[in-house]
């Protein structure tokens, strides 16, 4: 017997398998009787088949194979091919549904970002890229995945920001993320690396960019830069990978050196003190949270030692630039950030000492 299947047509569209055994029992003058005795299949079933309403099964196939020669794996290929086919058009039936719920999303930067695989060219193929860019399978996957974040953005009182596009942008964290690779996340290790961090304030950022992702990653820690989409105004955020490997992603929002780096140990706070569950992103306002306050602590502490940062006060009345410069040099701490905590605790005017801030854009940007 040949596997050939001679004098068929095939068209360029899913062909169902009830198509070609009837073009094949016509073909070879074999009436669906005879056939359905032969098989010893029910001449109801075979007539169900060669009418298109109902499909083959692997059963059916292998006693397709030992009557007509036709291989069994043919029949079931050409059964998958159209159960697929089937499928897909039902899918983007459903996509359809979803054509107004994707345009909340960023879609004209997400492209821009090379962030779809394909180039989605209809509103159909835009729904679909946009669930594979969110590692997701359908709309409730989604809801799924980041209702509870939605969530806890509706309910927070300072939460400004676009709750689909600030999910967009920690979805493209989290793929920069999973292609970090890290050590297994060790707390004293990643206390150890942030003291090592501290010390990279007064560098610039084609210097210490390296530095915080390789310390980072020893520590357990993927350490990200994605800048804002449009409707975000989120300065970082932490989540876990896994139990064993954290993720920091920073916006690069403000970009000045204070703000810069009191995100960065504030996040790092959240990774440091605080479950391994969920998302913590951070609002406008981080002092209405407790978790946002004691990230906040953290961060100021770590940055400035609050025994040294309090004698600093006590000792100078009078805060001009050089008092400020003198004790940045002591501590060694970039000064834009002492200017930062000072105008921050109503200490001195924010009008004051801005030129001690400095304004960079890093690599990643």
């Amino acid at each position: 017997m040949s596997d050939k299947i001679e004098n068929q047509y095939f068209p360029d569209y899913p062909l169902h398998p009830g198509e070609l055994l009837y073009d094949t029992l016509e073909g070879r003058g074999i009436s669906q009787k005879s056939f359905a005795e032969k098989t010893g299949i029910s001449q109801k079933h075979i007539n169900l088949i060669t009418s298109g309403k109902t499909l083959i099964s692997p059963d059916t196939a292998i006693k397709f194979e030992r009557v007509l020669g036709i291989k069994a794996y043919i029949w079931n290929k050409i059964d998958a091919e159209y159960r697929l086919y089937r499928a897909r058009q039902e899918e983007v039936r459903e996509l359809k549904k979803n054509i107004e719920w994707s345009k909340k999303f960023p879609l004209a930067a997400l492209k821009k970002k090379g962030c779809f695989f394909d180039e989605p060219k209809t509103p159909v193929e835009c729904v679909n890229a946009l669930l594979v860019f969110l590692g997701v399978g359908s709309r409730s996957g989604y809801q799924n995945k980041y209702e509870k974040l939605e969530i806890q953005f509706r309910e927070s009182p300072t939460f400004t920001s676009q709750s689909e596009s600030v999910i967009a942008w920690l979805r493209i964290g989290e793929i920069q993320a999973e292609k970090i690779e890290t050590a297994e996340y060790n707390k004293k290790k990643f206390l150890k690396n942030l003291q090592i961090l501290r010390g990279l304030t007064c560098e610039d950022p084609k210097n210490f960019e390296p530095k915080m992702v390789q310390l980072c990653s020893e520590a357990g820690v993927a350490l990200v830069f994605v800048p804002e989409l449009p409707k975000t105004h989120i300065s970082g955020a932490t989540f876990w990978v896994n139990q064993s490997k954290a993720a920091i992603i920073l916006s690069l929002r403000h970009k000045s050196d204070d703000h810069f780096w009191f995100s960065f140990f504030h996040e790092a706070g959240h990774v440091y003190l605080h479950s391994k569950k969920g998302y913590i992103v951070d609002t406008k306002d981080k002092t209405k949270n407790e978790i946002e306050k004691e990230a906040n602590s953290f961060a100021a502490a770590t940055l400035l030692p609050t025994r040294v940062y309090q004698q600093f006060i006590y000792n100078t009345p009078r805060i001009t630039e050089k008092a400020i410069l003198d004790f940045s040099r002591r501590i060694n701490i970039a000064p834009g950030i002492v200017v930062g905590r000072l105008q921050n605790e109503g200490r001195i005017e924010y009008r004051w000492h801005n030129g001690l801030k400095r304004k960079f854009i890093l690599i990643d940007s």
